[in-house]
C-alpha cells in the first residue's frame, strides 16, 4: 500500500525522525489557515499524488510569501501531473502539502527496503541526496552504501555507525545519524513496511538532520495487523479495477496492452505475459485467479477483464494441478452464461482431465479458440486482435 508524503512524515515524526512543520489542504480555501499555522518564511508547496517525479512535472513549488503561496496553491490544485510513474493519463492533484522550506547545507539519501535475495531488510545510504537513486546506481554505484541487517527484526547500533562513517560524517552528525537509523528500522519493522525512502535527508546549516522528503510503502499482507494504517489508503490514487480485484480476492495489476490474461498461478501468469510479448502483443493485465479456479473466480475474472475497455481479446491459461481441467472448463462455460463476452477467447488448458476439459469447451454454445501449448495460445491471442498486433 502506497501512502502520501505527508502521511509518511507523520509516521516518521511519531518515531522520532525530524520532519519539517507542514499542513495539508484538501481545497485552496484551506490555504489561509494553513499559512497562519506555518507562520512567515519560505513555503514549499507539494502536490500529494502517488508518483515520483512531481518536481519535474510542476508538482513542487517554492513561495517566498503568503500571496505567492496562495497563487501557486490555486494553480496547482486540480492540475493533472504527468510523470514517468503516472503514465500518460497522469494524476489529478486533490491534496497539497504546505511545508516550511528548511535551509539545506547538504543532502543525503537514506532508505530501507527488503532484499528478497537474502530475505532480510537492507539499509541504503548515499551522499548523493536529492538525485534519482537509479541514476546514482547506474553512474556512480560506489557512492551507494548498502548494509544488510543480520536479523529481520533487530538492528545493531553498529550498522548506524558504519553508515555514518561511510557518509563521511564526524562529530555531532556521526552521533545523531545512528540514532535516526535505529528509529527508522524500528518504524520499518513495527509497521511492516516494504519501503522507507528519505530523499533528501537534509542537513541544515545548524547541523540538524531533517527528512525533507519521504516515501513509505506498507506491506498489504500485513494490514490486518494494523487497523491504524488501513485508514491511510487513498482510493482516489488507486486504479478502480485493482480495488475491485481485492474485493474479489484475486491478484490483478492493470497494464497498457490489449490482451486480457486469466491465469491460475503467479509464475504461470508471468510466463503468459512474456509469451504474449514474444508473439508481438501486449498484455492488458496480470491476473492470477490462484489455485482454486472455481466458477465464481472465473466470473469475477471476466468482470475485471470486460471492465477494461482496452481489452480486445482474452487469453485463458490454466494448468490443472490442484484443480481439474474439466472443473475449470465448466466454470468458464457457466461464467459466460452470466456475462456476455463479444471478444475472442483463446483457451489453453493443460494437466489433470485435460481431454475432458477440452471436450466441454468444444461442446459449449460459445466459440472458443483452443490452443495446444502456451506459445500457440499467445500467437493465437495476438492473431485474434482486430488488426493483429498492430
Amino acid at each position: 500500500m502506497n501512502i502520501h508524503e505527508y502521511q509518511a512524515k507523520e509516521l516518521l515524526g511519531a518515531y522520532g525522525v525530524p520532519v519539517p512543520k507542514f499542513r495539508v489542504i484538501n481545497n485552496p480555501w484551506e490555504t489561509y489557515d494553513a499559512l497562519r499555522d506555518l507562520g512567515s518564511g519560505n513555503i514549499a508547496i507539494k502536490a500529494q499524488i502517488h508518483a515520483g517525479g512531481r518536481g519535474k512535472a510542476g508538482g513542487v513549488k517554492l513561495a517566498s510569501n503568503a500571496e505567492e503561496a496562495i497563487r501557486l496553491t490555486e494553480e496547482m490544485y486540480g492540475k493533472v501531473l504527468i510523470t514517468h510513474q503516472t503514465g500518460p493519463a497522469g494524476k489529478k492533484v486533490r491534496k497539497i502539502m504546505l511545508s516550511e522550506a528548511i535551509p539545506i547545507a547538504k543532502e543525503y539519501y537514506l532508505a530501507m527496503i527488503i532484499d528478497r535475495l537474502v530475505q532480510k531488510p537492507v539499509m541504503m545510504a548515499s551522499t548523493e541526496g536529492g538525485m534519482d537513486i537509479e541514476q546514482v546506481a547506474a553512474q556512480t554505484p560506489e557512492k551507494i552504501i548498502v548494509e544488510r541487517l543480520l536479523s529481520g527484526v533487530e538492528i545493531s547500533p553498529y550498522v548506524g555507525r558504519k553508515i555514518a562513517f561511510g557518509l563521511g560524517l564526524t562529530g555531532k552528525q556521526a552521533v545523531e545519524l545512528p540514532k535516526l537509523v535505529l528509529n527508522l528500522c524500528r518504524l520499518f519493522v513495527e509497521k511492516d513496511c516494504s519501503l522507507i525512502e528519505i530523499n533528501p535527508l537534509a542537513l541544515t546549516p545548524e547541523g540538524e538532520f531533517i527528512a525533507a522528503d519521504a516515501k513509505i510503502n506498507i506491506d498489504d499482507n500485513a494490514l490486518a495487523r494494523h487497523p491504524e494504517l488501513r485508514r491511510l489508503r487513498d482510493f482516489e490514487e488507486e486504479d478502480p479495477l485493482e480495488i475491485l480485484a481485492r474485493r474479489y480476492g484475486v491478484d490483478y495489476v492493470k497494464l497498457d496492452g490489449r490482451i486480457g490474461c486469466m491465469v491460475n498461478g503467479a509464475g504461470l501468469a508471468m510466463a503468459t505475459m512474456d509469451l504474449i510479448k514474444l508473439a508481438g502483443g501486449e498484455p492488458a493485465n496480470f491476473l492470477d485467479i490462484k489455485g482454486g479456479a472455481n466458477k465464481q473466480n472465473v466470473v469475477n475474472a471476466f468482470k475485471l477483464l470486460t471492465a477494461d475497455p482496452r481489452v480486445e481479446a482474452v487469453m485463458i491459461n490454466i494448468f490443472g494441478g490442484i484443480v481439474r481441467c474439466d472443473m475449470v472448463a465448466s466454470g468458464i462455460v457457466e461464467a459466460l452464461h452470466e456475462i456476455e463476452i463479444k471478444i475472442p477467447i483463446v483457451v489453453r488448458i493443460e494437466g489433470t482431465n485435460m481431454a475432458e476439459g477440452r471436450q466441454i469447451l468444444n461442446n459449449a454454445p460459445f466459440k472458443f479458440i483452443l490452443a495446444d501449448s502456451l506459445a500457440d495460445a499467445a500467437k493465437k491471442a495476438v492473431a485474434a486482435l482486430p488488426g493483429g498486433a498492430s
